[in-house]
């Protein structure tokens, strides 16, 4: 919503205001939405009262009680990121189910923080409990802390804290013990320095950088002390609720239940140093009530109960040319960053789908327009202004391939008579005169599957459904549970499966095209961890081990470039739409200041709590003001 918008829905929002007030009731306008809802649990979208600020706490009192006690003009209210009551505290579990609990390739750094902060605008690390790092002749990477940080009791940050956050991962086995394959060592060389040393027999520089900007650093004193408290049995303390933590970041818990998890500002906050932010978030309260549904969080949004929304909500557009101050990161479509790529992918272990022509045709004939105006309500560019390949359509990724070298072979959809023409020119075709065509004198079918209830993907795979019967192929949907969905595409239980690669990071594009196309030792019925259509080709294989140890810009680009010409061949999978990260999308009833596009911050759209985009959170003022 451009800034002139805003203004005109401010006054509008003022009219409505006294008209409501007059006429002695609200206006409940329901938002058309649809998504993956996740947990269903019941929540509570009271807007707390103007009352007195009261001591940070995590203890007692009701949900009403301590809803009641934030002030609205100091709390941050959230949606789309905690669906359901929380598991722990704890950033060794397994399953934390915690809103600020989040160490995916951009972390969410408002409680615990990482090292770095990455900002997919510009595909760069930025300095946190680290102030930078180099890299040496022999690979190891030296690490510098920043010495104005300390924890919450006010100890300081060192590199023993660093060095034991990473080894109680191996020790432990959790889910992030994955980043040993790649690294050899973590060790301290003083207080402040930190140097990770690669494994040499497994050397991908990648891969270490991967971790700085998502691995929470942990308080070394307080976690080996929750170990020695439970035995130092594994299971039990990565289920312990570690609910004494001690951490670094600019807030701490202060309430949950399971309708609602708030976090409170810690104004002795290391980051206040002129070294980092040099002040602190304006908020005081972060909040983030726990909603039934998509619909019900859109409905709270539109009535200004929810500042920052992280949930699909269709023709979101709407919402501010009805007058309501709502804005989202660019001013036009496609409204969000889309940094994803949900994707179709073949098991190319099947009869029809071993052949090319049948997955390019059917690449061709699918229908991207509609699939952008119906399944994602206009919230993704069209192939036209971004041509398929493994890259998203940011800068950063698009600047690694050449892509005249790519035109001739990309697809645009909606290519019927092309994809005919490309089956009969590969003898595929209806020889029974039943509608649809046969190799080997089997007719071709197959089922596209997803799980049901996520209406967006849904939605897409039907028209990938419509598109191979209308070239001849009996193209059918199957709905799944989202277990059954996980266990399908894993063990290659499956014809064509949708899912969505990895999308934003400091190693992508690399993560990406090591999923999609890396042959995988996993064989049909086994899981896999990548490659789930056992697709394999051995020069797309040395591509992907070349690139990681590549510094040669223009070498890089060649490489990325004779990949992507494989991808667009071969057609293991092909992308269906561009996906946004995270749906940030703002109402400025309350607070403005939010970060878009335009405005030269440089803030990515992680609504606030995700890697760099935590500095929005710095920028914000009072509506009223």
């Amino acid at each position: 919503m451009k800034r002139s918008k805003y203004l005109t829905a401010i006054l509008l929002v003022m009219i409505l205001t006294v008209t409501s007030l007059l006429a002695g009731c609200k206006k409940s306008d329901t938002a058309d939405t649809s998504g993956e809802a996740g947990d269903t649990t019941e929540a509570t979208t009271t807007e707390p009262t103007e009352a007195a600020t009261p001591e940070p706490t995590a203890a007692a009192g009701d949900a009403a009680s301590v809803a009641a006690s934030l002030p609205r003009n100091e709390t941050l209210y959230f949606s789309g990121q905690q669906w359901g009551a929380i598991n722990d505290y704890n950033p060794f579990s397994s399953n934390p189910n915690n809103w600020w609990v989040e160490q995916n390739d951009d972390a969410r750094v408002m409680v615990y923080e990482t090292l770095f902060m990455y900002n997919q605008n510009d595909g760069k690390l930025y300095g946190l409990l680290a102030t930078d790092y180099e890299q040496g002749d022999d690979g190891a990477f030296t690490i510098h802390l920043n010495q104005d940080a300390h924890w919450s009791d006010g100890t300081p940050v060192t590199s023993e804290d660093v060095v034991y956050t990473f080894d109680a991962h191996k020790r432990l086995e959790t889910v992030q013990s994955g980043m040993w394959t790649y690294i050899d060592s973590v060790t301290a060389s003083d207080t402040q320095t930190v140097v990770i040393t690669p494994n040499k027999d497994n050397y991908n520089p990648l891969k270490i950088l991967e971790v700085l900007p998502k691995l929470y650093i942990v308080n070394k004193a307080q976690m080996s002390q929750l170990e020695a408290d439970n035995g130092n049995d594994k299971d039990k303390i990565k289920t312990d609720k570690n609910e004494n933590l001690i951490a670094s970041g600019p807030y701490k818990p202060y309430y949950d239940d399971e309708t609602k998890v708030v976090v409170v500002r810690d104004d002795n906050y290391w980051g206040q140093a002129d070294s980092m932010w040099g002040k602190l978030p304006v908020p005081k309260y972060l909040a983030h009530n726990i909603f039934i549904d998509n619909n019900a969080g859109a409905i709270a949004f539109e009535q200004g109960e929810v500042d920052v929304s992280q949930q699909f909500m269709s023709e979101i557009w709407k919402m501010w040319e009805d007058g309501k101050p709502v804005s989202t990161y660019l001013d036009e479509a496609p409204y969000y960053e889309c940094v994803a790529l949900p994707t179709a992918i073949f098991n190319v272990t099947k009869p029809g789908l071993d052949q090319v022509a049948v997955r390019k045709a059917l690449a061709m004939a699918t229908d991207y327009e509609q699939i952008a105006s119906t399944a994602m309500s206009g919230y993704t560019p069209l192939m036209s202004d971004a041509p398929p390949s493994l890259m998203n359509p940011t800068t950063p990724e698009r600047a690694l391939i050449d892509e005249a070298q790519l035109k001739d072979l990309q697809w645009v959809g909606k290519q019927i008579d092309e994809a005919k023409a490309l089956l009969d020119e590969a003898g595929i075709k209806d020889t029974d005169g039943d509608g649809y065509r046969e190799y080997n004198g089997k007719k071709i079918e197959f089922t596209v599957q997803c799980p049901s209830g996520w209406t967006d993907w849904n939605s897409a795979l039907e028209m990938v459904a419509a598109a191979g019967q209308a070239i001849g192929l009996d193209v059918s949907t199957l709905w799944t549970t989202a277990a059954e969905w996980t266990t399908n595409y894993r063990t290659g239980n499956f014809d064509v499966i949708m899912f969505s690669y990895a999308g934003a990071s400091i190693s992508n594009p690399w993560t990406r095209s090591f999923q999609t196309l890396h042959s995988t030792p996993a064989k049909v019925g086994e899981n896999a961890e990548w490659g789930y259509g056992r697709y394999s080709n051995s020069r797309a294989d040395e591509i992907i081990d070349q690139i990681p140890t590549e510094t040669d810009e223009s070498k890089l680009k060649e490489l990325y470039t004779e990949l992507n010409k494989i991808y667009l061949t071969d057609v293991p999978c092909f992308a269906l739409m561009y996906r946004p990260g995270l749906f940030h999308t703002v109402n400025e009833s309350v607070w403005t200041g939010f970060p878009q596009a335009d405005d030269g911050s440089n803030i990515p759209p992680t609504v606030l709590t995700d890697g760099y985009g935590i500095a929005g959170l710095y920028n914000l003022t009072l509506t009223a003001e």
